[in-house]
This record gives structure tokens, C-alpha cells and sequence, in this order.
């Protein structure tokens, strides 16, 4: 038996960063190759929802005192650099991959550590850190929903992307990444996810196994 199978029929989406400052180009703090994964982001996440499968935003936040930031940014935050700060439009998720155009992030409800609903089977959530379980009731709220299988999306492949599905794995959940949907991704490091019992899919592999 692989137990390292992904259950579609309990699995979630989670979208990682996916944040203007992030993905945008020219934006202040942009991810190289983010933009360009977008439409396939989008195709996922429209297919998730049509088959009402749950979806997970996760996001950052650095508050403007540098208070919350990772130490390698602490002194960037302090100096005055504005990079998703707290109620900016460069914290918001990337409009394309909202459920709807008015689905706008609490940024003082996910400090506070609560899941925001922003449609339906749909929520954002804040890490304080690079992976999604740090520190968080990710792993809870997912249990409490009966899911087991997780599909990541999203920004910057080496740094949370990477960390999240790392954590996911230790904690027996079964990790589905897709490749040409989350930035940064090179070949190497999806042979080292693939040896931990993550499964590589392409955007096109995993709408086909949504119903």
C-alpha cells in the first residue's frame, strides 16, 4: 500500500503568499516567476471551488515595527521598508485567485491567529513564519475538517512553499505539489520533496482528479 497517496475526495487546496507585494511585477518585494504562475493558480483554485473542494490562503503580515518579521527581515521591517503591512493593498491576495472581488483580508482578525471565511469553503489564514503549521491551528482546523490530502499553490517554492509541505508531511498528512504552480520550483528540489513521499502534479493532473 502507498500511504502516500493522495484522497482527493478529502483533500484541501492551500495557496501560499499569493500577496500583491509578492507577485506583482514591479512590486516591492516581487518574486520572480509568481505572475507567471497565476493562471494556473487561478485554473486550480476555480476548478476547487466548482467541486467544493475547501481552499486555505495563507499569508504574511509584517507588522510595521518589525516586531513579527523573521530575524533574515527584522532590520529591513525597522528601517522602514513596507512590505505587506498590516491593511495596504500590497497585503491583499492577488485579485485573480479571490473567490470574489470583495473578498478583502482582516488583517487585525488574522493576527489575532483566527481562520477568516472569505466565501464559501474558503478561508485565509497568517504563519508568522515560513511554514504554514508554525506556530498556527492549521493542522487542528484541518483535521476538525476531516481532511488528509493537501494540494499546494502558490509563491517562492525554496522558502514556505517548501517549509509548509515539509511540516505537512511530518504530520502523515499526504502532499500533493503542483510544479508548474508554485514559483521558484527547480528540478532537484522535487526530487527531494518526491523522496518524503510528496507527489508532483501538473495544474492539468490535478483538475482531472477533481469531481
Amino acid at each position: 500500500m502507498d500511504y502516500t497517496e493522495p484522497n482527493f475526495s478529502r483533500c484541501a487546496v492551500i495557496t501560499i503568499d499569493t500577496q500583491n507585494d509578492f507577485s506583482l511585477p514591479g512590486a516591492i518585494a516581487e518574486i520572480k516567476g509568481t505572475h507567471e504562475v497565476i493562471p494556473q493558480m487561478k485554473r486550480i483554485l476555480e476548478a476547487a471551488r466548482k467541486s467544493h473542494i475547501p481552499i486555505l490562503h495563507v499569508v504574511r503580515i509584517y507588522k510595521e515595527d518589525g516586531s513579527n518579521a523573521d530575524i533574515c527581515r527584522k532590520a529591513l521591517i525597522e528601517s522602514g521598508a513596507q512590505i505587506v503591512s498590516p491593511g495596504s493593498s500590497g497585503a491583499e491576495l492577488v485579485d485573480s485567485i479571490k473567490p470574489s472581488s470583495d473578498a478583502n483580508l482582516s488583517h487585525e482578525e488574522l493576527l489575532s491567529g483566527k481562520m477568516q471565511p472569505l466565501g464559501d469553503l474558503e478561508w485565509a489564514m497568517y504563519k508568522p513564519r515560513w511554514g504554514a503549521f508554525y506556530q498556527t491551528d492549521l493542522e487542528d482546523f484541518l483535521r476538525g475538517k476531516g481532511i488528509d490530502s493537501l494540494v499546494f499553490i502558490g509563491c517562492n517554492f525554496p522558502n514556505c512553499p517548501r517549509a509548509s509541505m515539509v511540516q505537512a508531511s511530518e504530520r502523515d498528512f499526504k502532499v500533493v505539489m503542483i510544479e508548474d504552480a508554485i514559483s521558484g520550483v527547480y528540478p532537484h528540489g522535487i526530487e527531494e520533496l518526491i523522496r518524503i513521499g510528496v507527489k508532483a502534479y501538473t495544474t492539468e493532473q490535478v483538475i482531472s482528479q477533481f469531481k
